[in-house]
């Protein structure tokens, strides 16, 4: 059931007694001041349907821990200790000042209680409200969007330890699996937690090796009968047919229905690189800088640096980029139109562009620059485009445009006329001659492409107004938090929210946050 405050304490009242003590405008003063108006009650009533049992801790002390959790970046433990030693945190708390606080694994329990509840993120809101409330995003229509890598909680697997590991789960989880693993599966003693015994510096030992894990792999799926699985035997299925096949191909001399494998050359897309975290992901942040995790993707309002949309995604795949997730994160906004948008050139996409510019936004992203097929030579922009059906080159030679095709719907205009043409030299190194291919919304894309380099106006304001959002993911990556501490979107999801939310408030409290008469307010500006 769920605990009460009762205004017991152990020992004297932290906040009462040592007031002057705790930093006056921190975190800690407000939550100690506030903190069953941030968190009431009721706001936890449905995760304790129970009348029964022992009362809980009340959820309040749990919700502020929490948030100066977040904040800090502490682990579970250390946020205890914080708790039983240092004077800000109990009051912050409302612990007594011989209060031992309570095990960690309580921490846990909450996350898992909020988890399983119909709003896990309810923190998030409540800090939300408050913002809401100050009205400090009134009237402003600017959003700045990035994103940064987050490294995993888990280590990047080999092949090997990959299908080991699938089987083994496939073992445990998979009702009857686990005699057919012990009747078909005969490269390794999948009871045996340790790898396998070979000589691991001779190459053909570990072929050989991956050729009969992977057989195993196949004989197992296929020897196990066909039935309806809950969600934990189809994942654990599912986990085991992708890790059997994103890194092996046919052997050398083999046509792909021997049952013969190795190693693939080369990185499979999309690859999971953990069967403890299935989705974590290799990250190419940029062409030079690699990382294994997970992708944070935010808006800020870059005036005040408060932030007004997160969102984790996995680290690779079309349907995580930038430009496809930015569309998430503005319709997260409470402003739904008529929106100012500030980006770098990951956001820039036609597709995405062209959704934002229907619902009535204005885009500050900053064009991907065009390449061109001969230094200094001749790009897309030189050539005269009519999107309805034909292209001019330098030299004054037309082309039609051909029909829509791929599954980007280009067209293309291909140019004969090149070898015997006296630009050439500036324009291609093909032999048959120049081929350009138009993507749909390309005048939009040209039109924002001349607009970036010849608006003063346009200039100006991304100069102005993109920057801030740089120092909103350095604080949200702070204090050690650019690790994750959890496995998996959705906790690490919460886990982000909470932070900003905890940032948030920071921020508010920072711009002089008070409570007068039921009401959150912030000073007015002179």
């Amino acid at each position: 059931m769920q605990g009460e405050w009762t205004g017991e304490l152990v020992g004297p009242d932290v906040w009462a007694t040592c007031r002057e003590l705790i930093p006056a405008g921190s975190v800690f003063a407000f939550l100690a001041e506030h903190r069953e108006a941030l968190f009431p009650a009721e706001m936890f009533a449905d995760m304790y349907p129970s009348r029964n049992g022992r009362p809980s801790m009340p959820p309040a002390i749990l919700a502020a821990a929490v948030t100066l959790q977040a904040l800090n970046g502490h682990s579970d433990f250390d946020t205890v200790q914080e708790l039983r030693c240092d004077l800000r945190w109990k009051a912050a708390c409302g612990l007594g000042l011989y209060d031992t606080g309570f095990d960690p694994s309580l921490l846990a329990y909450f996350r898992r209680r909020l988890s399983r509840s119909a709003d896990p993120q309810r923190i998030s809101p409540a800090v939300r409200a408050v913002v809401a409330e100050t009205g400090i995003l009134k009237g402003k229509v600017r959003r700045a969007l990035d994103s940064t890598v987050l490294d995993d909680a888990v280590a990047t697997q080999d092949t090997v330890t990959q299908i080991i590991a699938a089987i083994r789960r496939v073992a445990r989880e998979v009702p009857g699996a686990a005699d057919v693993v012990a009747a078909v599966c005969t490269a390794h003693d999948y009871a045996d937690p340790g790898k396998p015994a070979i000589a691991w510096n001779d190459p053909q030992a570990r072929a050989e090796l991956v050729d009969a894990l992977v057989t195993d792999a196949i004989r197992l799926l296929v020897a196990l009968p066909e039935r309806e699985h809950g969600p934990k035997p189809a994942d654990a299925l599912g986990l085991l047919a992708l890790v059997a096949g994103q890194d092996v191909e046919p052997a050398e001399d083999s046509d792909g229905r021997d049952g013969r494998w190795r190693i693939t050359r080369g990185t499979a897309e999309n690859r999971v690189i953990s069967t403890v975290d299935p989705e974590s992901r290799h990250v190419h942040k940029t062409r030079t800088h690699k990382q294994d995790g997970y992708k944070a993707h935010l808006a800020i309002e870059p005036e005040t640096g408060i932030y007004t949309a997160l969102a984790i995604r996995p680290g690779s795949g079309p349907e995580h980029h930038e430009a496809a997730v930015a569309l998430d994160l503005i319709n997260e906004d409470d402003q739904a139109t008529g929106l100012d948008l500030y980006g770098d050139t990951a956001y820039s996409s036609g597709s995405a562009s062209a959704a934002l510019l229907e619902r009535g936004h204005r885009l500050f992203l900053k064009p991907a620059p065009l390449t061109t097929a001969v230094p200094g030579g001749f790009s897309l922009d030189d050539f005269a485009i009519d999107t309805t059906g034909q292209v001019t080159c330098p030299a004054g030679h037309t082309i039609p445009l051909t029909p829509p095709s791929g599954i980007h719907h280009q067209r293309k205009a291909v140019f004969d006329q090149c070898p015997t043409c006296p630009l050439r030299e500036q324009c291609t190194k093909a032999k048959a001659g120049r081929v350009l291919t138009i993507r749909p919304h390309h005048d939009q894309q040209t039109a924002a492409r001349r607009q970036a380099t010849t608006d003063p106006d346009w200039q100006a304001a991304y100069r102005r107004w993109r920057p801030p959002v740089e120092r909103a993911v350095a604080w949200l990556v702070a204090g050690n938090n650019r690790r994750l501490r959890y496995r998996g979107t959705i906790p690490n999801n919460t886990w982000i929210h909470t932070r900003a939310a905890a940032l948030n408030l920071r921020t508010l409290i920072n711009l002089g946050l008070t409570r007068t008469d039921g009401a959150w307010q912030l000073p007015t500006p002179a």
